[in-house]
C-alpha cells in the first residue's frame, strides 16, 4: 500500500470516527451522574489539561505516558478496556494517534469522544509536507495555541455534566491565566537568542508551531511522523545547511532515536564544523509522572528553557518555575 493510498484511507477513517463519535455524545442526566468522573486522554499533554479543567470531579488516566511515541502507539488490550469503560475520552486528532482510528470509531459509538484540536480554525494549522490533505499534529508546542484545547475540554465536561459547568469554566479561566504568563516567558526568553542563531534543528519535525510561534526557523532530521525516515541526501543536505549557517547545536528528543541526529553530527565533524548537543527535548510525551516536567507547563519550560541557553540566549536559572515559586 502506497503513502497515499493509505493516507486516504485513514481520512475515510477519521470521516466515519467524526459521524460515530458525534452519535456517542450524549449528556448523561444529573441523576445518574456519579464522581469521580472516569476519563481517558490519549497523551499526557491532553491529560494534564483534562485534570486541570475538570479538578476533583474527574479521575483522568493517560494511555501514552513518558517516552512514548504517539504516532507508533499500538493501544493494549488493558488500553482498549479502559477505554469501553470510560465515561468520557479526548484525544488529539490530525492523525497523530494514527493507530488508533479503528478503535477510537468503535468506542464512539457507544462513549463520547472529543478530539481536543476541534475548535481549532483551519487557518491557523502547519501543513504536513509528506502527505497531501494532512496537517501537523503537534499543537502544544505553541502555548497559545493550545489554549484553544482547554475550551473543547471546558465544552465537553460542560455537556456531560452542566449542573457543574461554572465551575469548569472558572477552572479552566485559572489555567488559562497561568498559560497565558508561561506564553509570555517563552517569548521573551527567545527574543534574547542572536538573531543569527535563532535555528532550531530536532530528531524529528515535532517544533514547527513553536518555531512559528516563536520565531524560530525549524527543522526536522526526520519528517512530522516518526515513521518517515531520514534519508542519507536529507541528511546530507542538513550537513551543508549546518555547516554554512554555521549551527553549533542541535536537539535530541525524549521520544525519538539519535541515530540520525547523530549522522548529522558526524557529518558536520567531517566537514571540520564541530556542533553538540544542546539537550533532550520533550516532543511528543511529557516528562516522568509526578516531576514538574510532566506537567504540560514543566514540558514547555524545559524545553523553550534548554533551546534558549543552547542557542546563545539568556534565560533565568530556574526558567518559568522560578517565576512561579521564586
Amino acid at each position: 500500500m502506497t503513502r497515499n493510498v493509505a493516507l486516504c484511507s485513514f481520512v475515510l477513517i477519521l470521516a466515519t470516527a467524526t459521524v460515530a463519535l458525534a452519535g456517542g455524545r450524549s449528556e448523561q442526566p444529573e441523576t445518574e451522574r456519579t464522581y469521580p468522573i472516569s476519563i481517558v486522554a490519549t497523551t499526557g499533554m491532553i491529560g494534564d489539561i483534562v485534570t486541570h479543567v475538570a479538578g476533583d470531579r474527574a479521575s483522568v488516566v493517560t494511555l501514552m505516558g513518558e517516552e512514548v511515541d504517539p504516532h507508533l502507539y499500538r493501544p493494549t488490550r488493558a488500553d482498549v478496556a479502559r477505554l469501553q469503560s470510560a465515561d468520557i475520552i479526548f484525544y488529539n486528532g490530525l492523525m497523530l494517534e494514527g493507530r488508533m482510528g479503528d478503535i477510537l470509531v468503535q468506542v464512539g459509538r457507544s462513549r463520547p469522544v472529543y478530539a481536543v484540536t476541534e475548535l481549532i480554525d483551519q487557518s491557523a494549522l502547519l501543513e504536513d509536507d509528506e502527505y497531501e490533505e494532512a496537517w501537523d499534529p503537534h499543537l502544544w508546542m505553541d502555548v497559545r495555541l493550545w489554549m484553544e484545547a482547554v475550551g473543547v475540554a471546558v465544552r465537553a465536561l460542560s455537556e456531560q455534566d452542566p449542573h457543574n459547568a461554572s465551575e469548569y469554566r472558572d477552572n479552566a479561566d485559572r489555567y488559562r491565566a497561568e498559560l497565558e504568563d508561561l506564553d509570555q516567558y517563552v517569548r521573551g526568553i527567545v527574543a534574547t537568542i542572536p538573531e543569527s542563531r535563532r535555528v532550531l534543528i530536532t530528531a524529528h519535525d515535532a517544533f514547527g508551531y513553536f518555531g512559528a510561534a516563536y520565531g524560530l526557523e525549524e527543522i526536522g532530521v526526520q519528517g512530522i511522523s516518526t515513521e518517515s525516515e531520514a534519508g542519507l541526501e536529507d541528511i546530507n543536505s542538513l550537513v551543508r545547511f549546518i555547516v554554512d549557517q554555521g549551527v553549533t547545536a542541535v536537539f535530541a528528543e525524549t521520544t525519538v532515536p539519535d541515530r540520525a541526529l547523530q549522522a548529522v553530527i558526524e557529518g558536520a565533524a567531517d566537514r571540520g564544523h564541530h556542533v553538540t548537543i544542546g539537550g533532550e527535548l520533550f516532543s511528543d510525551a511529557m516528562g516522568p509522572a509526578g516531576t514538574y516536567e510532566g506537567t504540560y507547563i514543566g514540558m514547555i519550560d524545559h524545553n523553550a528553557t534548554t533551546i534558549v541557553r543552547a542557542l546563545g540566549g539568556d534565560a533565568p536559572e530556574r526558567g518559568f518555575r522560578g517565576l512561579l515559586s521564586p
